[in-house]
């Protein structure tokens, strides 16, 4: 075993109560904290004279202790300590808080260094609780970590100096020697040794950019792997894919980028091996339809295919869109959901597992126990990431290695698909159907609130629907619309006599479902919501789409808020409304406002605001980033997907094999599995 690769409490200054601490951290042996990396640094090589300190500003300051003051106690638990320091040029009182230790550390006489905000007057400046450097040390650039109680900022970068000290390239080097050479790449022990201890701000590039390429590398190869995986496995293919009678019982023509993911998904059910497939479209963009030749092929193979979608009312949806498009060809679509009473249920059941079900379609129903299928050949889950991987695992777990077909409607740059979908093969629907009218977009600040809620009126008068939606639920910062309590001030003023519904995440299932159920109705005339509204259901009649506080949105949710509208045959509109109208909002506003298609939009979102618009945290189940940014490495992202390609086939070599095995810590198992 390695030496790094031993318990943490066996390193020099960690012992047995020290590494309970650290395992709080995620730190279990010596690798685990020479990969804790940074958060940020403290700069203590700039000094300021104090003379030219101005006041607010946060700087370094170099200075001589000149008097210590007694330790003040001013409450139970809270002690001062004051000193005066000089640097010849001004003054400067520093306090400390509760750090007995430290104030005791610093000695009359003796310089250091001072890291915080200037505070004071003209007469004499202040600093409270400054970061403190020896003047005489040679580290004048200071790691920042994520710590928990008990664990210093110093203690750490104690414990990681003494780790990196026995670390050498043998242990950490993953890259093959031609590809460092390649790359032009400095050894990771190195970039470990800058990244925790670099001489200057300037340094840390290098290294930061060496350990971000490995993540996004060991991230494309594990998804990698799992593919292949995927495919190594057995299961029935399909031969019968002529689905030219479900084209001809379809009331529109298909477009060209529905076409090309049908004969994508055909391509892969013809083969032994399960197809493994993500359908990426826009809202709108007609993944059903696709969906619904997959099934078709499935049920022409004596197959059943279920369809699982996150919640009643879509399901609902779907089930509606498939028996509309398979029942004419002669395949029976069946509804399995949670709510349906208990016969109904116990029906439905036995016909999904007696084969008299070819379609299913259901909520988390369809992979719960009770649940069974004669024969299920394909498995298609709409939003995925609104379920966990074990349930998805779990519907795949009814059928011997299905067929895969997965929906999105967060269109997103191809680039960082292949890195967060590299597992599933990738269909682009990037047009939208026939006959799909834009919708107008408008950005107006507050002022014009109520001018917007006049044409609001105007459209409900008329026969329309509207959704406001609003960016919180429970009562936060003043600026923020808060659901429930802008639904009753609407009620009672700009929108009196009209029927209002609120819906949010914090609501049961059952109720957002009845609260949609109504609105789709047209029992109501406006949904007050937060964001649970942009995977949802098709409300042909709602026209009107007002996002208020919009620019607390990334671009590619507003677009997708959008798409809530314009389902009918009637002009659909989206107002944009921001009491906080700097010029970047601005800027993000008019880029939504002037591009009416998702992939364009998320290429800006991509570059405005990162990725975290397109994916909540731990998304997917994936290895978290430490230090990639998925947004600012676009080119290390490429490099990295390049340098996967050529190295799946060597990962067997001696050379590759602390690449092996890093890969294999992070996507061993079945953790990512399904």
């Amino acid at each position: 075993m390695s030496a790094i690769d031993k318990e943490i409490m066996y390193l020099k200054g960690v012992g047995p109560k020290r590494a309970e601490l650290f395992k709080k951290l995620g730190i279990s042996t010596v690798r685990d904290l020479i990969y804790h990396l940074p958060r940020d640094y403290t700069d203590f090589s700039q000094i300021t004279p104090l003379s030219e300190a101005q006041d607010g500003e946060v700087c370094a300051v170099e200075v001589e202790i000149v008097s210590k003051s007694r330790p003040a106690m001013i409450r139970k638990g809270m002690t001062v300590f004051k000193l005066l320091a000089t640097d010849n040029t001004a003054d400067l009182a520093v306090t400390i808080f509760n750090a007995q230790f430290q104030f005791d550390s610093l000695k009359i006489g003796e310089k250091y260094i001072l890291c915080g905000k200037i505070g004071g007057n003209l007469l004499r400046k202040e600093m409270s609780s400054p970061l403190i450097l020896s003047a005489n040390s040679e580290d004048k650039i200071q790691p920042i970590y994520p710590l928990t109680a008990g664990i210093s900022q110093n203690i750490l970068r104690i414990c990681i100096k003494n780790a990196l000290s026995i670390a050498d390239s043998g242990d950490v080097e993953i890259l093959p020697p031609d590809i460092l050479k390649k790359t032009g790449f400095m050894p990771e022990v190195d970039a470990l040794r800058l990244i925790h201890f670099p001489r200057s701000i300037d340094d840390a590039a290098p290294a930061r950019r060496r350990l971000a390429f490995d993540e996004l590398l060991t991230l494309r190869l594990g998804m990698m792997g799992m593919k292949e995986r995927a495919r190594r496995e057995t299961t029935f293919s399909f031969d019968k894919t002529d689905i030219s009678p479900y084209l001809k019982a379809l009331p529109y023509e298909l477009t060209g980028a529905q076409k090309r993911a049908i004969s994508d998904c055909v391509a892969d059910m013809k083969k032994p091996c399960p197809m493994n497939r993500l359908i990426l479209g826009d809202v709108g963009s007609g993944k059903t339809a696709v969906a619904a030749a997959c099934c078709y092929i499935a049920a022409m193979n004596s197959s059943q295919a279920v369809m699982m979608a996150p919640t009643e009312i879509l399901a609902m949806q779907h089930y509606e869109s498939l028996k509309s498009a398979l029942e004419p060809c002669g395949i029976s679509v069946g509804l399995l959901i949670g709510s349906m009473k208990k016969k109904q249920r116990t029906e439905a059941a036995e016909k999904c597992a007696s084969g008299e079900y070819q379609v299913i379609v259901g909520t988390h129903a369809v992979f719960q126990e009770g649940a069974e299928y004669q024969k299920l050949g394909l498995v298609i889950t709409d939003e995925q990431h609104r379920f966990g991987v074990e349930q998805r695992a779990k519907l795949s777990a009814k059928g011997k290695n299905p067929h895969r077909l997965v929906m999105s409607a967060t269109p997103i740059p191809r680039t960082l698909a292949l890195m967060i979908y590299g597992e599933l093969d990738i269909s682009l629907l990037d047009e939208l159907p026939a006959g799909r009218k834009k919708i107008e977009t408008y950005a107006v600040t507050g002022k014009l609130r109520s001018r917007a809620c006049a044409f609001v009126r105007k459209e409900l008068d008329t026969g329309g629907q509207a959704y406001i939606v609003c960016p919180a639920v429970e009562e936060g910062t003043q600026d923020i619309k808060n659901v429930a309590d802008y639904a009753k001030e609407l009620a009672d003023g700009e929108f009196k006599g009209y029927r209002i519904g609120v819906l949010h995440g914090q609501m049961t299932g059952q109720k957002k479902d009845a609260v949609m159920k109504s609105f789709k109705d047209h029992e109501l005339d406006i949904l007050v919501c937060t964001t649970v509204v942009e995977v949802g259901v098709d409300v042909p009649n709602a026209t009107v789409m007002v996002v208020e506080n919009a620019d607390r949105f990334g671009l590619s949710q507003l677009h997708q808020l959008r798409g809530r509208v314009g389902r009918g045959k009637r002009a659909s509109y989206c107002i944009l409304i921001t009491d906080n109208a700097t010029e970047e909002v601005k800027k993000r506003l008019r880029i939504l406002s002037s591009t009416p298609g998702g992939f364009e939009i998320s290429e800006a979102d991509l570059e405005l605001r990162g990725p975290g618009d397109f994916f909540g945290s731990a998304q997917h189940g994936l290895p978290p980033l430490k230090i990639a940014d998925l947004a600012a490495d676009q080119e290390l992202i490429r490099l990295a997907q390049e340098t996967a390609e050529g190295l799946t086939s060597r990962l067997t070599e001696q050379d590759c094999a602390n690449l092996r095995r890093r890969v294999y810590m992070l996507y061993s198992g079945d953790k990512l599995e399904a």
